[in-house]
C-alpha cells in the first residue's frame, strides 16, 4: 500500500522501524488508514531515503513512498574536476538562536557577515529563539494525543511568516513562502501519524525538530542574496556524517563528511554559503542532530573540513568571564584561553563551549572566537593554542590563573578502611559498581597511603551508588577491612583553572591561603597531572563565598583590602575623595585593590558587600544609610569573606574608638588611625596594645598621629630599627601655632592673628584647643613611647597660651572678644626675643637622655631652622648618635586635610606591602 501525502524536504527518516515491539512483531496486520481518504500513512514503514542535493529537492516534493523500499539509494557523486578552495581564505561564524530571533536580529546578522572582509565564508545558524522548543512541543503534544498540537503548528507558521514578511520581497519571499506552506503541510502528516501511534522515534523527533534550522539558513540567505552577496544556503544533512557515540553524543566521520562536503561545493560554488547548525545524518542516510550545544559542534566541525582561518561564535555575551558574573559581579572578560583551559572550565560548569566543540578546530590550530553580537565593540575571547614563547612572559600567578567555575549539588563518597592498603584491584572495583548503577564520577581523590578512596557523584545518584557500594563490599564491611562507606551530602567544586598553573610555585598555596582566610573549610582536593586544574570540594553554603575568596585573591589584584572608614569628617571624606581619585591606578599598577565596604558616622552608617562607589558615598550615605552600630559595621567590613584582608581607618579622636584597637588587632583586623588618643592615653593601655601588635602579623600603623602626612613616625622607626640611638626629638608640631608665630612680627597683636588663623580654618572649633598646648604634648609622648620612654600624659610640663582668666570662658566668643587684653604679655615676649635677634617659637621635647619630655615657648636664632619656617609648617629635629652635629631634619605641611588624609593613605598602602610580614 502507497501513500499519496507530500514529504516535506528530500530526507524522510526510518520513521515507524522502532514504534514498539508488538507493531515490529506482525507486519501482516492491517494497515492503519489516515481519516483523511487522500493520505494513508503506514505504521510500519521502514525504508532508507536517498539524499538528493538541495536543487533536486522540488521535483521530490511529490513522490511517493511505498513501505516496500528497502533498497539504499546512494547520493549522486559527481567526479572531482578541480581542487576545492580551503584554508585561511574561509573563515566561519556562527549565529545562535538568540542571534536570529527576530527579523531585524536577522538584518543585523546579514550586516554582520557582509563586514567580513574574508574571502569566503560560511555561517552556521541555530533556529529560531525558542522554535527547537516549540517543535519539541508539537512532537511531546501529538505523543499525549493532545489536539492542540495543531494550534501550536500554526503558531510555527505564522512566526516564521512574518519575519520573511518583514525581511524579504518578490520571488525570494515567494519561494520561501511556498517552501514554508509545503513543509508546515508535511509536518501535519508527520504529527497525524504520531498522534495516531501515540510515539515517534528518536529518529523522526530528530528529524522535525530540524525544520527550524532549515528556515532560518534559507531566510539569512534570501537576504544576503538580496543585498548582493554570492551566497547559497546548505542543508548539513547532505554533509555531516555522525555515528552515535554513547549517552547523547554523535562522533563525526570526517572521511565521508569531506567528500560530501567537496562534491557539495563542485555543484554549488558561491562565496558565502548559510548552513544549518544542529542537524547532520547517520552512516544510514538518517537525519539525526548533534545534541546538546549541537549549532556550536557544527560550525566546528565545518572549521575543521574547510581548515578555516577561524570560527566565530556569536552569542549575547562578551565572552567568557574569569567566574560566574552571576555569583561574582568583579569577574572579568578573559582576553584568550587555550584549548584546554576553555576545556578544563566548561567540564566544571563555566559557559563557555562544550568541550567537544573545541575537539575539531583543536586538530587544525584554528581559533575559536566567541564575541557579542549585541556589543560589537568586544573584542570577545580567544580559545587557541598558547604561543610557544609564553615562558618567555613575565612570571605572574595572574598568568597561570585564568578563571574558576564551580559545580553544585554533589555528595562526597568515601569508602575507607585499612584492609584496602596494598590491596590490588580495590579501586577498581568500586567505580565498577559506580559504573554499573550508570553515575557519573565527577573527581576522584585517593590519599597515597591507599586507606581511602573519595569521589564526587551527583547528589541524586548519591543513595542508588551508595547502596550498590554496601552491597558489593558487604562481606569487607563485615569482616571489617573496609570500615565505611560514607557520605557526605551538601557538597559543591570549586575548580581553578589555568595553562601549568600546577607547575607554577605559590598557586596553591595562594589558593589554599584565600579559602582559610575566608574561612572556608576544604573537604577534599585533586590535582591533576595535566597542570590544567586544581578542584577542592567545600560545603554548598560555602561555595560562594569560596569562589569569590579565590576569585578576589588571584584575579582582581595582587592584593586586596576591605577598608572600613570610621569618622567621614574633614579628614575621613578627604580619604575617601582620595581613595576615589586613585582606586584604578593603584589596581593597574601595584594590583592594589583598596576596597572600602563601610562607611561609619556618628549617627548614620553606609554598607556594602561588593564596595562602596566612592563618587556617590555623601548620597548614598543619606539614602541609603542605616543607623549607625559600631559592632555591627566591624563584623559586616570583617566579615565580606572574599577579600581576605581586613583594615579599620579611625579618622575620628575618639577615646571611645580608639579602646577598640586591641579587639580588632587580637581578631586580625588591621588598625591606621591619625587618632592620637591611643598612643598618648593611659600608659598601661598602650603596653598592652604594642605587645599584641608585635606578637603578631596585624598592623598598627599610625604615621598622621605625628605631623599629618610627614615621614616623622616612619624615620624614628627607621633610625631605631637600624640601631641608632636617640639622644633628643625637638620640634613644632603645631601647624596652628606654627602658623601664629610665624605671622606674630612686627607690632601685629597676638589676638588679631589667632583670629586670623581661626578665620582660615588653621585651628580647633575654639583655639583654646590650640593655644592649651595639650595636642602638641599628646605628640610629644607618642614620640617618647616610641623611644621606649615610660612615660603619661601628666609627666609632661605643658606651657599654655590661655590666658588663666579665659580658660573657664563660657564661649568662644567670649573667650575671643577678651583675648585681646591680654596681648600686652606675649607681645612684651616677642620684643625681648626680637632685642636679641631672635624669634618665638612654641615646640615639643622629648630628652631621650634625661627621659624627660617638655612643651613650652622658646626662642631661637634667625638662622636657626625653626625659625625659617612660613605658614603652618612643622618641623622635627633627630639629635642621635649618627646626626649629632647635625641633627636630622624633617619640615613640610603639618597641618590640613589633604596632608593629613594623605598621611593615612600612605599607611594603607604600606599595610598592602607589609601584608604577611611580622608587625613591628
Amino acid at each position: 500500500m502507497a501513500f499519496s501525502t507530500p514529504i516535506s524536504s528530500s530526507y524522510l527518516p526510518r520513521v515507524y522501524s522502532h514504534l514498539s515491539a508488538h507493531d515490529a512483531a506482525s507486519e501482516t496486520k492491517p494497515r492503519i488508514c489516515l481519516s483523511n481518504a487522500s493520505s494513508l500513512l503506514q505504521c510500519t514503514l521502514n525504508y532508507k531515503a536517498c539524499f538528493p542535493s538541495h536543487l533536486e529537492k522540488r521535483e521530490l516534493y511529490n513522490f511517493k513512498v511505498s513501505a516496500s523500499v528497502t533498497t539504499d539509494v546512494l547520493m549522486h557523486e559527481t567526479p572531482v574536476k578541480s581542487s576545492i578552495a580551503k584554508g585561511d581564505t574561509w573563515s566561519i561564524h556562527k549565529f545562535g538562536g538568540t542571534c536570529v530571533g527576530t527579523a531585524q536580529r536577522i538584518q543585523n546578522v546579514a550586516e554582520i557577515v557582509m563586514e567580513d572582509s574574508s574571502e569566503r565564508k560560511m555561517v552556521v545558524v541555530s533556529a529560531m529563539a525558542k522554535v527547537t522548543d516549540m517543535m519539541y512541543d508539537l512532537i511531546d503534544k501529538a505523543q499525549s494525543r493532545d489536539d492542540s498540537y495543531e494550534l501550536a503548528l500554526d503558531a510555527v507558521f505564522e512566526k516564521h511568516k512574518l519575519t520573511a514578511l518583514d525581511l524579504l520581497d518578490g520571488d525570494e519571499l515567494a519561494s520561501f513562502l511556498s517552501t514554508l506552506s509545503l513543509d508546515i503541510n508535511n509536518l501535519k502528516a508527520m504529527l497525524r501519524a504520531i498522534y495516531i501511534a501515540g510515539h515517534a522515534t528518536e529518529s523522526f523527533t530528530d528529524f522535525v525538530v530540524g525544520y527550524g534550522e532549515l528556515w532560518s539558513a534559507q531566510m539569512l540567505s534570501s537576504v544576503l542574496r538580496k543585498s548582493g552577496v554570492d551566497c547559497n544556503w546548505m542543508d548539513t544533512r547532505e554533509i555531516l556524517i555522525v555515528t552515535p557515540a554513547g549517552s547523547n553524543q554523535v562522533d563525526p566521520d570526517y572521511a565521508e563528511s569531506e567528500k560530501r562536503l567537496k562534491n557539495w561545493l563542485l555543484q554549488n560554488p558561491s562565496k558565502a554559503i548559510v548552513a544549518t547548525g544542529f542537524i547532520a545524518s547517520t552512516p544510514q542516510n538518517i537525519p539525526t542532530t548533534l545534541k546538546r550545544d549541537g549549532s556550536d559542534f557544527s560550525a566546528a566541525i565545518m572549521g575543521a573540513l574547510f581548515r578555516a582561518r577561524q570560527v566565530t561564535i556569536w552569542t549575547d555575551v562578551d565572552g567568557v568571564y574569569s567566574a560566574d558574573p552571576r555569583k561574582v559581579s568583579e569577574a572579568v572578560i578573559l582576553n584568550t584561553l587555550s584549548y584546554q583551559e576553555a576545556w578544563e572550565m566548561s567540564y566544571f560548569g563555566a559557559n563557555v563551549l562544550h568541550p567537544r566543540t573545541i575537539i575539531p578546530v583543536m586538530r587544525y590550530d584554528i581559533p575559536i572566537v566567541i564575541r557579542n553580537i549585541f556589543n560589537l565593540s568586544a573584542p570577545g575571547t580567544k580559545i587557541c593554542r598558547p604561543p610557544v614563547n609564553e615562558q618567555d612572559e613575565k612570571h605572574k600567578l595572574e598568568t597561570y590563573v585564568k578563571g574558576f567555575a564551580t559545580i553544585d549539588n554533589l555528595a562526597l563518597i568515601n569508602v575507607e578502611g585499612t584492609g584496602m592498603a596494598g590491596v590490588p584491584g580495590t579501586a577498581s572495583a568500586i567505580f565498577s559498581t559506580v559504573k554499573d548503577v550508570g553515575a557519573n564520577v565527577i573527581m576522584i581523590s585517593q590519599a597515597s597511603s591507599e586507606h581511602s578512596v573519595c569521589f564526587a557523584v551527583p547528589e541524586k545518584e548519591v543513595k542508588a551508588v551508595a547502596k550498590a557500594l554496601e552491597t558489593r563490599f558487604r562481606q569487607a564491611l563485615g569482616a571489617g577491612r573496609l570500615s565505611q562507606v560514607a557520605v557526605i551530602p551538601n557538597c559543591s567544586i570549586l575548580a581553578a583553572v589555568g595553562q601549568k598553573m600546577a607547575s607554577t610555585p605559590g598557586v596553591s598555596a595562594t589558593l589554599f591561603n584565600a579559602l582559610a582566610t575566608a574561612n572556608i573549610n576544604i573537604r577534599a582536593i585533586a590535582q591533576g597531572c595535566s597542570e590544567y586544574n586544581i578542584t577542592v570540594v567545600v560545603k554548598r553554603e560555602d561555595c560562594v563565598r569560596a569562589l569569590r575568596a579565590v576569585h578576589s585573591r588571584f584575579y582582581l589584584s595582587k592584593t586586596s583590602i576591605a577598608v572600613g572608614i570610621i569618622g567621614p569628617g574633614l579628614i575621613g571624606a578627604t580619604l575617601l575623595n582620595q581613595l576615589r581619585d586613585q582606586a584604578a591606578v593603584l589596581k593597574e599598577k601595584s594590583k592594589t585593590d583598596l576596597r572600602v565596604m563601610g562607611i561609619l558616622g556618628t549617627r548614620k552608617m553606609l554598607l556594602s558587600d561588593i564596595g562602596i562607589d566612592l563618587s556617590k558615598w555623601k548620597e548614598l550615605q543619606e539614602e541609603k544609610g542605616e543607623k549607625a552600630d559600631l559592632e555591627k559595621f566591624v563584623q559586616h567590613v570583617h566579615g565580606n569573606h572574599f577579600i581576605p584582608n581586613t583594615v579599620l581607618v579611625d579618622c575620628t579622636a575618639s577615646t571611645d574608638v580608639a579602646d577598640h584597637y586591641h579587639d580588632w588587632l587580637r581578631t586580625g583586623i588591621h588598625v591606621i588611625t591619625p587618632n592620637k588618643k591611643a598612643n598618648s592615653g593611659p600608659l598601661d593601655k598602650y603596653l598592652k596594645l604594642r605587645t599584641l601588635q608585635r606578637q603578631s602579623f596585624t598592623h598598627y600603623f599610625y604615621e598622621a598621629t605625628v605631623g599629618a602626612g610627614l615621614p616623622i613616625m616612619h624615620t624614628l622607626r627607621d633610625l631605631l630599627q637600624t640601631g641608632d640611638k636617640i639622644i633628643r626629638i625637638e620640634g613644632i608640631f603645631s601647624g596652628t601655632l606654627s602658623y601664629i608665630f610665624n605671622n606674630f612680627v612686627d607690632t601685629r597683636a597676638f589676638s588679631e592673628v589667632v583670629k586670623e588663623a581661626r578665620a582660615a580654618g588653621y585651628t580647633e572649633p575654639d583655639p583654646r584647643d590650640d593655644l592649651a598646648g595639650t595636642d602638641v604634648a599628646r605628640k610629644v609622648i607618642i614620640l617618647a613611647r616610641e623611644c621606649g620612654l615610660k612615660l603619661e600624659l601628666s609627666d609632661i610640663p605643658v606651657q599654655s597660651l590661655v590666658p588663666d582668666p579665659l580658660k573657664a570662658t563660657a564661649s568662644v566668643d567670649d573667650f575671643m572678644q577678651q583675648l585681646p587684653s591680654f596681648d600686652a604679655d606675649i607681645a612684651n615676649k616677642r620684643q625681648a626675643a626680637e632685642d636679641a635677634g631672635e624669634v618665638l617659637r612654641y615646640v615639643g621635647v622629648v630628652d631621650v637622655t634625661n627621659q624627660k619630655g617638655l612643651v613650652e615657648l622658646q626662642r631661637y636664632n634667625k638662622k636657626h631652622p625653626f625659625a625659617q619656617l612660613s605658614g603652618s609648617d612643622n618641623i622635627i629635629a633627630f639629635t642621635t648618635e649618627r646626626y649629632n652635629k647635625q641633627p636630622l631634619i624633617v619640615r613640610g605641611p603639618g597641618a590640613g586635610a589633604e596632608v593629613t588624609a594623605g598621611g593615612v593613605f600612605s599607611d594603607l598602602l604600606r599595610l598592602a606591602k607589609n601584608l604577611g610580614a611580622p608587625s613591628f
